[in-house]
């Protein structure tokens, strides 16, 4: 008898980076992800089908990132790098032969074969379309595969309502076309959600919660960090003032739509609740799972044999060594070995497989129905960071497999065979520093915001101003909707506040901001004139993601309130 279920919740997203340079920040990153992971994982999964067993996971693909693993020239340029990775560790080989280095010879070769491996696969067992692969592993229900804004914008900052519908109609738009049907999941970028809330500032607006956007695109679940769950309010409680995380943001009363479903008596991970009145359910994160990984302390990815990302080879960039202890000098680092390294994944899939075993059991004995476990992660994390990760996947799904007490699962078949009973409100929050907005929005960053919001308004304005516009005007507005999108991209003020690519992520931004001002202008005069044409035709050339993106979605949608305000009651 299954006492429980698991899921693996695997979230990609990569920046558009699409024609924007190669090494460090541009399209060498896409280039990486998909020789690292994402083949790696397709790999994965289609060995273990055809070891007779059913691999399940639940797997996040922004539709930034698919529009990109479905670029021809993003492609193109992908079958050039790994034949060039496999061609500088031949170049390698000779190298450390007549260094008579034995052991560098024996892991350059290991890379040699690692990108012939990972082209051949790319060629002729996913026929040069990883989009493709994917889809099918889902018609063929090992995968279900989720949603997300359509550039990964982080939600609760946006200031117009229609940002947030048109980003998400966007990625709802993006996945039918690339897999043919429609999503019934989405990973909210970051994990940013925003309640229901008045604002009050200027004219009073009712500004919906995150899941009513949802709902109206007829999206059923998504996830959360564990401590919005378990230490989320319930339904029904008293709401107050919130100040925005960092100075600047203004008060927002909450609004907590009163629900005659259950209330939860107890909030745990285990299980997922209805938001506020929609039939939206929401996923917690199992945070005991996600230390195994996630922690510098104790994750498995710190083990001393595993590869060391951040030393590599002065010559040609591969990293030949191992982690080999905590010092973090990098310099002493001792050479890696991919042998004793991937047999030490079967040791910690081992101890992975006993701690859901564990945390299934006490679930079960303590409430007698069976709870799903989410562990959720940065699908890059896997084979990027840590080279040796989709092996562990694989070894931890191979066991869980053929366990007779755990059901391996998607999300969605969990939602649908045990719905929630419960309804829960959320507060506003994300899994970035502190559980609120910092990351996105601080001193470095707060400079960004003022830009983004005054685009939303004037994109919302000439869809007012353009209601059904055609010929070249209709091209101008669409392109500008992609601007619009992209200059929005979490990845911006991400890069910024982390430091890893400061220059680099606000050159990005003001590129995209720039061009959306022209056509803006362009648009505004009504008269596109030979020179617009050519400027548009090259922004199209440099941005050319979502080829059927519809300005209109971008129409405006908040709801301006009359006489005294009245809280609103469930729908």
């Amino acid at each position: 008898m299954k006492k429980g279920y698991f899921s693996f919740v695997l979230h990609s997203h990569l920046p558009y980076v699409r024609k924007a340079g190669r090494w460090p920040h541009g399209e060498e990153m896409v280039h990486e992800a998909i020789a690292e992971t994402y083949i790696p994982l397709l790999n994965a999964l289609t060995e273990l089908k055809n070891e007779g067993l059913k691999p399940k996971v639940t797997l996040g693909l922004t539709p930034i990132l698919v529009e990109q693993l479905a670029d021809w020239d993003v492609m193109n340029h992908f079958e050039l790098y790994a034949q060039e990775k496999a061609e500088t560790a031949l170049a390698d080989i000779s190298r450390f032969e007549e260094e008579k280095n034995g052991h560098l010879a024996y892991l350059a070769k290991f890379y040699v074969d690692y990108y012939r491996g990972i082209l051949d696969a790319f060629r002729h067992r996913y026929g040069r379309s990883i989009t493709g692969a994917f889809r099918q592993l889902q018609e063929e229900g090992n995968v279900e595969i989720l949603t997300s804004a359509a550039t990964h914008a982080y939600l609760p900052l946006m200031e117009r309502d229609s940002t947030i519908f048109g980003q998400l109609k966007t990625g709802v738009d993006n996945y039918r076309h690339h897999f043919g049907r429609s999503p019934r999941g989405v990973w909210l970028p970051e994990c940013g959600y925003r309640p229901a809330y008045y604002k009050e500032d200027g004219e009073p607006t009712y500004k919906p919660g995150i899941e009513d956007f949802l709902a109206e695109l007829n999206l059923l679940y998504f996830f959360t960090d564990t401590h919005v769950i378990e230490g989320g309010e319930m339904v029904g409680k008293v709401t107050g003032d919130v100040v925005g995380p960092y100075g600047g943001l203004p008060k927002r009363k909450l609004v907590v739509k009163f629900d005659e479903r259950a209330q939860p008596t107890e909030k745990t991970t285990f299980r997922p609740y209805y938001v506020e009145s929609t039939k939206v359910a929401v996923f917690g994160r199992d945070e005991r799972t996600g230390l195994q990984v996630w922690s510098a302390a104790h994750g498995y990815p710190g083990d001393f044999v595993y590869r060391e990302f951040h030393r590599k080879d002065f010559e040609s960039g591969f990293q030949y060594w191992r982690i080999t202890d905590a010092s973090g000098d990098l310099g002493s680092k001792q050479y890696y070995d991919p042998h004793w390294a991937f047999k030490q994944t079967h040791m910690h899939a081992d101890h992975f497989a006993g701690l859901v075993h564990e945390r299934v059991n006490e679930y079960y004995s303590q409430h007698g129905t069976p709870g799903v476990v989410i562990s959720a992660y940065d699908s890059e994390l896997f084979g990027h960071w840590w080279f040796e990760g989709v092996a562990w996947l694989k070894e931890v799904i191979k066991r869980l497999a053929r366990s007779e007490s755990v059901e391996v699962c998607t999300a969605g078949e969990y939602l649908d065979a045990y719905p929630p009973q419960e309804v829960m409100t959320l507060p506003e929050s994300s899994w970035g520093m502190g559980g609120a907005h910092f990351t996105w929005y601080n001193e470095n960053t707060i400079w960004i915001w003022p830009f983004i919001h005054n685009a939303e308004v004037r994109m919302e304005k000439l869809v007012e101003k353009y209601p059904d516009a055609y010929g070249d005007v209709l091209e101008v507005l669409n392109q500008m909707a992609r601007e619009l999108v992209l200059l929005e991209s979490s990845d911006w003020p991400f890069l910024i506040s982390t430091g890893q690519a400061k220059e680099y992520a606000t050159g990005r931004f003001q590129q995209h901001l720039a061009r959306f001002n022209h056509l803006n202008a362009i648009a505004e005069a009504g008269c596109v004139r030979d020179e617009d044409r050519q400027f548009l035709e090259s922004a199209k050339d440099l941005d050319n993601p979502f080829p059927r993106i519809d300005y209109r979605v971008f129409r405006k949608r908040e709801s301006f309130l009359e006489g005294p305000v009245k809280w609103p009651r469930s729908a």
